[in-house]
């Protein structure tokens, strides 16, 4: 079968990468990689008026950052280029010449129409199985305008000739298009070329059971980048819409899933959309990073949060994220969770100001103050012991002291292990911190 395969993703460049059609890419390039074929990226663009470069360059980045490469298509050339169909209105003139000669086009007011045969058209599709589509009323079913009146092409007619031409084997697209793909098993015929295998996938819903549409949050793939996702969660996590591996695992590596992605294991019913469960999944794979690609992910991440590094030593900018790892499931949550550490005027969290800042507090904040400038050592170790004495002195449980020391210091009640940050700290800068915090009661 390997020598056969070949399956196509065609977008139109008229906006960002939609995550619908990133899961339709992932699962054409996860059905090419199991079966040895080929992957060819071909570029809808004969809606001038809507088609962008920003949006064409859009969705080659999303296409990329999820690790889906092509093997023909743009930048790459190929066999049976042009790959964009702006490009290829001389081999549709060639067929449609082809269809007008053996009499099956007609003129009607200006646009040409595709006389159908009236008849029944099954469709054997690889997931949602025989579908019987009775086209023989032409009320229900008129026939389908190929070419508009000012010459334009329509999509069903140049997507055929496209699929047909670049000896598509396999279309798997999504289900909307399913009631299309009778009009294209038409045009195949009346070419005398045999149709490609269909599989419609299910389409991407939200939680509320609304399509998902571009206007909704987290709807582009460029969402994801901009926040901070790792490529490989959010492509695993589009593997399981739609599809999931016998066992019901949820994290699950690429090359496993190519080595048993089956379009047999696709489900017919509707894929939900949960952005808690990415959330989560995502976490799992940062906790996994080697450090130094953590290290690279978080400061770029800090960076465009508008912290600056550049302020702070390398050694004391790797101690402090090495606190963080594992920590936050996406590199966008970074600032909030240790902004403190690269900015001595931090903002104190206006909900922890009235259960902090109290009037007990503020002699257990001058005590630990005092506590703290008597140390030699300032490690997280002697910090602890330090910490439970002056409690203990004090006639209070070491968490009296805990919380407000922590948000004295960081602004928040959450965050790093507290003894760890304080000695990443360092005794000046915590004793400046206290300092800023008693003056501020």
């Amino acid at each position: 079968m390997s020598s056969e395969v070949r399956v196509r993703f065609a977008p139109s460049p008229t906006g960002y990468l939609h995550i619908g059609g990133a899961r339709t890419a992932l699962f054409n390039w996860l059905f090419a990689r199991h079966h040895g074929g080929t992957f060819v990226l071909r570029v809808e663009d004969t809606d001038r008026a809507r088609n962008t470069e920003e949006a064409a360059a859009a969705i080659y980045e999303g296409l990329r950052w999820l690790g889906l490469n092509w093997d023909e298509g743009p930048h790459l050339g190929g066999e049976f280029g042009p790959y964009f169909q702006s490009q290829r209105n001389e081999i549709y003139e060639r067929y449609l010449k082809k269809l007008q000669d053996a009499g099956h086009i007609f003129d009607d007011q200006g646009a040409l129409r595709f006389r159908s045969p009236r008849e029944h058209v099954v469709v054997d599709d690889l997931v949602c199985g025989k579908i019987d589509f009775d086209l023989s009323n032409e009320e229900v079913h008129p026939d389908m305008t190929i070419r508009r009146p000012d010459g334009s092409w329509i999509f069903h007619f140049v997507n055929v000739i496209d699929d047909m031409e670049m000896k598509i084997s396999h279309v798997i697209r999504g289900e909307d298009h399913l009631s299309n793909t009778p009009k294209h098993i038409e045009l195949f015929r009346a070419l005398g070329v045999t149709p490609p295998r269909y599989a419609h996938i299910p389409l991407i819903l939200n939680r509320d059971g609304s399509k998902m549409s571009k206007r909704d949050q987290g709807a582009s793939v460029d969402y994801y980048i901009k926040r901070g996702f790792l490529p490989e969660a959010v492509r695993n996590y589009l593997c399981l819409l739609g599809w999931s591996p016998k066992d019901n695992r949820e994290k699950i590596s690429i090359d496993e899933i190519v080595k048993i992605f089956d379009l047999n294991k696709v489900v017919r019913s509707h894929a939900t959309f949960d952005p808690d469960k990415l959330h989560w999944l995502n976490g799992e794979y940062a906790r996994e990073l080697p450090d130094d690609s953590f290290q690279q992910l978080a400061r770029s991440a800090l960076q465009a949060s508008g912290l600056k590094l550049e302020n702070f030593s390398d050694e004391y900018i790797r101690t402090a994220l090495d606190t963080c790892k594992g920590k936050v499931n996406t590199f966008d949550e970074l600032a909030a969770y240790c902004g403190f550490y690269f900015d001595d005027n931090f903002k104190y969290n206006s909900e922890g100001l009235p259960k902090n800042f109290t009037a007990e507090n503020k002699p257990r904040l001058a005590a630990m103050r005092a506590a703290f400038a008597g140390m030699e050592s300032f490690s997280a170790t002697e910090i602890e012991t330090v910490m439970k004495a002056t409690a203990k002195e004090l006639g209070v449980k070491v968490g009296a002291i805990v919380h407000p020391t922590r948000f004295a210091v960081t602004g928040s009640n959450a965050g790093p292990s507290l003894y760890h940050l304080l000695e990443v700290l360092g005794k000046e800068r915590v004793l400046a911190r206290l300092d800023r915090a008693l003056a501020a009661y």
